[in-house]
């Protein structure tokens, strides 16, 4: 026996049949008889009903309006939204704001709950101005706006990067009378107040809530936790993880993520690797994210052996790595100085396990054997790149032309610079940096004049590195005061000179102006805003000995000792020969 009434399989026959019809004559004369000859009464339930047929998008529109000029008929809410929801599916974004401005112009009420449907299709489509004015079209006069429907509109805005435009939502909402914030409001807020970089304004939110009697998520505490990391309160963010244990809150993996994150960047890489532990003593299941994060603190740390096991342990917890797994484990083995055979073989392990390497992962792979004076590798490893269809990766032929350049295959430096310069279009400052510093070192200034301009020309400002690579070169030319000027037009152009930036023309200086004019330099350093480091000592010192100004030199060491600086052993040696221990200059009677 049929669980259908005779009478509803009577009216499904006569639904299939219409549709049937409007999928063969779509919607025009045919389709319209055929509502007639069938009996179907236009109301909204047949409305919604045939907007959820399939049929073409087109096909919907043309019904719609059709059934909106029926004489005792007009489109409510239900139905506008029915179709809305097909032009957004179809991704039709005009006409979808057209339905919307038309729902928001009729006579029908919008109740919250669509007016959230409605800013978060809106959202989703980003057109967030077009859903704020929709929020405070239909608030002001249809419906309104509950705890819930800001929360939507305070989602969207944080979900599109409008942060500062969420704080001023959040302080309408707590003047309208009918809402108060909830945990999903705080949620929000102090999420984009920690994205802005208002960090004070997150935890007064973060007391707030808990004054409010709401409850703070795992999501809350982790969020906080980032920003006392970021902030470098440790203590904070540790006592932060105990209320959290107190208050009965689970850390989620989210929660271990980011608390292993901040130890990792306060230098704490013990408690991180126990957190580690601790974590799966607990048995919260750690996800790739975690793992990669654990397996980059130690690889930089320089503790590869406990990356090296966390990774063999990976498979026993459940957790398959990734490419981000593999390129993390490939640069520690490279920043711990193991060979460079010992990456090659991670790579292609890799890519036995079914891993695509990624441009990172060349240029991860390309960095590091330039480093290790594997050069052809490398080479062969770029040009494979370019095989696999990945797009030129600055970052790669930076690596490359500054190791040629440092042996000196110039012309090689300047294909790979041309080459790039063709196939990416415009390039970074840094790249220009990079050939321009060879250019100088190969007594090319001209060149690097020239290139340097070219930067100015097409709008690429230089940054400090390009400004240092062409006074090395000035330098190295002899340049001096050509490069002191360059370093006061430096600063007129908006960009702040670094140590490094004194550091060359203290070189310069050494090197031709004589003690004098180093000493000088060196003493005006002492008192600016950057201070000298062990590089500006061991230059001056160089120019001393030089100069045979060795007691003058043993002074200046012994400030170097009681700063913390260590010698130029070179220097240093030959400074001992000419006037003993550094321990036995007299200091000068009083």
């Amino acid at each position: 026996r049929s669980r259908f009434p005779r009478r509803d399989l009577s009216v499904r026959a006569l639904d299939e049949r219409f549709i049937r019809i409007l999928k063969i004559f779509k919607w025009g004369p045919d389709a319209e008889k055929a509502l007639e000859v069938l009996k179907l009464r236009v109301d909204h339930q047949l409305v919604r009903e045939i907007l959820k047929v399939d049929v073409e998008i087109g096909v919907k529109i043309q019904f719609f309006k059709w059934a909106g000029k029926r004489r005792n008929f007009a489109h409510d809410a239900s139905t506008y939204m029915t179709l809305i929801h097909c032009l957004d599916e179809a991704g039709l974004v005009g006409e979808l704001w057209k339905m919307v401005q038309e729902m928001a112009r009729s006579t029908s009420a919008i109740n919250p709950v669509e007016l959230s449907e409605i800013i978060h299709i809106l959202g989703r489509a980003k057109m967030v101005n077009k859903a704020l004015s929709i929020f405070y079209q239909v608030k002001g006069h249809k419906c309104k706006a509950t705890t819930s429907t800001y929360n939507s509109m305070i989602l969207m805005l944080m979900q599109e990067g409008h942060h500062e435009k969420v704080h001023e939502l959040y302080t309408e909402m707590c003047n309208d009378n009918n809402c108060l914030p909830d945990t999903m409001t705080y949620n929000t807020v102090i999420s984009a107040f920690a994205k802005s970089g208002h960090s004070e304004s997150a935890l007064r939110l973060f007391d707030e809530m808990k004054v409010n009697g709401l409850h703070p998520t795992p999501k809350i505490y982790t969020t906080l936790l980032g920003i006392y990391f970021k902030c470098g309160e440790v203590d904070k963010a540790l006592s932060l993880v105990q209320e959290m244990r107190d208050k009965g809150s689970a850390l989620t993996v989210f929660t271990y993520t980011e608390l292993i994150k901040g130890l990792g960047k306060a230098g704490r890489i013990d408690d991180a690797y126990s957190v580690f532990l601790s974590m799966r003593k607990e048995g919260c299941q750690a996800d790739v994210v975690f793992i990669n994060n654990m397996i980059n603190i130690l690889g930089r740390a320089g503790r590869l052996d406990d990356a090296l096991k966390i990774f063999s342990e990976m498979e026993s917890m459940r957790c398959a790595p990734n490419v981000v797994t593999y390129n993390t484990i490939i640069k520690a083995l490279f920043e711990s100085k193991a060979p460079a055979s010992g990456a090659a073989s991670w790579f292609e392990k890799m890519k036995a396990n079914g891993i695509a390497p990624s441009s990172f992962t060349y240029s991860i792979l390309i960095h590091g054997f330039c480093k290790a004076n594997r050069v052809e590798k490398a080479l062969l490893l770029l040009e494979e790149m370019d095989e696999k269809g990945f797009p030129p990766c600055p970052a790669a032929y930076c690596s490359l032309i500054d190791s040629l350049g440092k042996a000196n295959r110039h012309e090689a430096a300047n294909e790979l610079f041309q080459e790039l310069r063709e196939n990416s279009g415009r390039l970074s400052s840094r790249v220009y940096a990079v050939m321009i510093k060879h250019y100088g070192k190969s007594g090319r200034l001209g060149e690097a004049v020239d290139l340097f301009n070219e930067m100015k020309m097409i709008g690429c400002n230089p940054d400090v590195y390009a400004y240092n690579a062409l006074m090395s070169g000035m330098i190295r030319a002899g340049m001096i005061d050509e490069a002191h000027s360059l370093v006061q037009n430096m600063e007129k152009n908006g960009c702040s000179p670094d140590i490094n930036s004194h550091n060359i023309i203290l070189n310069g200086l050494a090197r031709s102006g004589g003690p004098g004019r180093a000493m000088e330099t060196l003493t005006k350093m002492k008192c600016s805003r950057i201070k000298p480091d062990s590089v500006s000592y061991n230059t001056v010192l160089g120019c001393l000995s030089r100069a045979g100004m060795f007691e003058e030199a043993a002074k200046l060491m012994k400030e170097m000792k009681a700063q913390g600086f260590e010698y130029d052993l070179i220097t240093y040696s030959s400074i001992l020969e000419a006037v003993g221990k550094v321990d036995e200059v007299r200091e000068p009677a009083l």
